[in-house]
């Protein structure tokens, strides 16, 4: 059964979700680091440290960051989990560039290997890896179970898998806030600081559409995943999945 996140897609012609996405994450790159700062007040950096923190108990060496933007998530690991290798894909070649300029600029590129890719195929053998990450990503698959599978694939025994997700608060206190903010304000300081009128608009529809709490880890179990666990932090605004190959 198909998630309803994978009907949504940024700008709702006839192509597929995938090519939509590639085309607004290229479109919103030179902006995308600051409104992630902005529209979460910088707590997306303590959502990563937890999911850091988190992983700092399992010893990874080589890890895949899927969805990897322009680089934090990895970058982040590369500094505080002292692995071999970390290796992040993305669909957007515009958010590859920036994110292999900022690994530069960190002296990380001994570590740290950006380039595109697509998750719906991972070109990587069987058991590559100890740890593969997605932050932020996962709603805009166009194939939630295809995409988990692939993780699933090039995932060593023993090896985990950590999501980071945003998802909506489910107190009846701050959910009419959280609308407010994500369905009105949002979009209206996306448009003016990325030019890309949709952009803005699909992240609220898409974080609504994403199965979130035990709907997520149920398509992560149904592909093999086990010990699979979800946190929620700062009022549910946002989830940290993780499983065990």
């Amino acid at each position: 059964m198909d998630a309803d996140c994978e009907k949504i897609t940024p700008y709702k012609d006839n192509r597929d979700k995938a090519s939509q996405v590639r085309e607004m994450f290229d479109n919103i790159a030179p902006a995308y680091d600051f409104m992630n700062r902005a529209m979460t007040f910088g707590i997306d950096r303590l959502w990563r440290r937890r999911a850091v923190n988190l992983l700092r108990r399992h010893g990874v060496n080589y890890i895949l960051d899927i969805a990897t933007g322009t680089g934090d998530l990895a970058i982040d690991m590369s500094r505080r989990l002292d692995p071999l290798g970390v290796t992040g894909i993305d669909i957007s070649e515009k958010m590859v560039e920036i994110g292999m300029r900022k690994v530069a600029d960190a002296d990380l590129a001994d570590v740290v290997k950006l380039m595109k890719g697509d998750c719906m195929e991972l070109s990587f053998p069987d058991e590559s890896f100890d740890c593969v990450t997605v932050a932020y990503g996962v709603r805009n698959f166009e194939n939630l179970a295809r995409g988990y599978a692939e993780m699933y694939r090039v995932l060593k025994s023993g090896g985990i898998v950590c999501v980071l997700e945003l998802s909506t608060p489910r107190s009846f206190l701050v959910r009419p806030f959280y609308n407010l903010y994500a369905n009105y304000l949002i979009p209206a300081v996306g448009k003016f600081v990325s030019n890309d009128a949709r952009a803005y608009t699909y992240l609220p529809e898409s974080i609504a559409a994403v199965p979130q709490g035990d709907a997520m880890l149920s398509i992560m179990r149904n592909v093999g995943f086990r010990e699979t666990h979800c946190r929620r932090m700062t009022f549910g605004t946002c989830s940290l999945y993780t499983a065990l190959k």
